[in-house]
């Protein structure tokens, strides 16, 4: 049975353009938190802190998922479709979009750095959109197309930076983004799948943070030996503020997963991109700084793309 608030196209387009404005303010305060300590007295903070940080981020989003599903009541349905058909394809949506495509990220940026990183891996709404065409059938029209692209040039010509002392390994750095691309755009179009019969979008993100948080805690202890850096972190000040961004994370994945679930796959990530202005409209509110032209003129562009792909019908 079609669930009702899928014929609500104006619903799903907010939803997804609010995910992108909440992600942008989880960036930036991500950020501040990755200059606290203890995260700023380790050397290896370029890419040791960032995986523990983000592991901590998506465990504290996952205790947020679990306390507003015992409030609702729902939290043993939740666990009981983790056996489901439904249920297993989210945790596999969260593992492509959790640590495949995040420990891409991070990968790249350390040796890329982040201006080719972020150039990259805003290409990951077009390889949505071909994925969606393989797997769901889903097609995109010339508009459609021509809003996604435009507002993936425009995020390409914010983001990139041409400094090369920020590269260590380029064909490395180039290759994780590229799994960056492939993760990120997989999570949507899987979790979509996901989300067909009986899993609301709440109740996906429930078992994709679990999923993701589970996964990352392996790597932390296993691979990037990080325990006791994470006994730290967890015992600081900076958890505080871990906690809350994670609650504005969790809010941003609702309103994400809740435009997946009502547009498509296609159109939730070609608006979700609109982080980019957010997290640097949000840096500049909050660290201070000066509204560039460049800022302005990508901002409108990746903001009409949005419409276009949006108004796609």
């Amino acid at each position: 049975m079609e669930k009702d608030y899928r014929k609500k196209s104006k619903f799903g387009v907010v939803s997804a353009l609010s995910s992108g404005a909440l992600w942008g303010l989880d960036t930036t305060i991500s950020g501040l938190i990755l200059m606290m300590s203890p995260y700023i007295s380790i050397n290896e903070t370029i890419f040791l802190a960032p995986v523990i940080a983000a592991f901590l981020h998506d465990f504290s989003s996952a205790i947020w998922m679990t306390i507003f599903s015992i409030i609702k009541k729902d939290f043993r349905h939740t666990i009981a479709l983790l056996r489901s058909r439904s249920g297993k394809f989210v945790a596999i949506a969260a593992l492509f979009g959790g640590p495949i495509g995040m420990m891409g990220y991070l990968i790249a940026i350390s040796n890329i750095g982040p201006g080719y990183t972020a150039a990259i891996s805003a290409m990951y709404p077009a390889a949505g959109a071909f994925f969606s065409y393989i797997f769901l059938g889903v097609k995109l029209s010339k508009k459609g197309w021509l809003g996604l692209s435009m507002s993936i040039i425009s995020i390409i010509i914010l983001g990139y930076s041409p400094d090369t002392s920020n590269v260590v390994n380029f064909p490395l750095g180039f290759i994780a983004a590229i799994v960056c691309v492939v993760g990120w755009s997989l999570e949507s179009v899987i979790c979509a799948y996901g989300m067909k019969e009986d899993v609301s979008p709440k109740e996906a993100l429930t078992i994709r943070q679990m999923t993701s948080s589970v996964v990352y805690l392996l790597i932390v202890l296993f691979i990037i030996k990080g325990g006791t850096f994470t006994v730290e972190a967890l015992t600081s000040k900076s958890m505080i503020y871990m906690v809350l961004t994670a609650l504005v994370g969790t809010l941003s994945y609702i309103c994400y997963y809740t435009g997946i679930d009502t547009i498509g796959p296609v159109k939730a990530t070609g608006l979700n991109i609109t982080y980019s202005i957010w997290a640097m409209i949000f840096s500049m509110i909050i660290l201070g700084g000066q509204f560039s032209l460049k800022l302005v003129l990508c901002s409108l562009l990746i903001i009409f793309g949005s419409v276009l792909v949006s108004k796609d019908n």
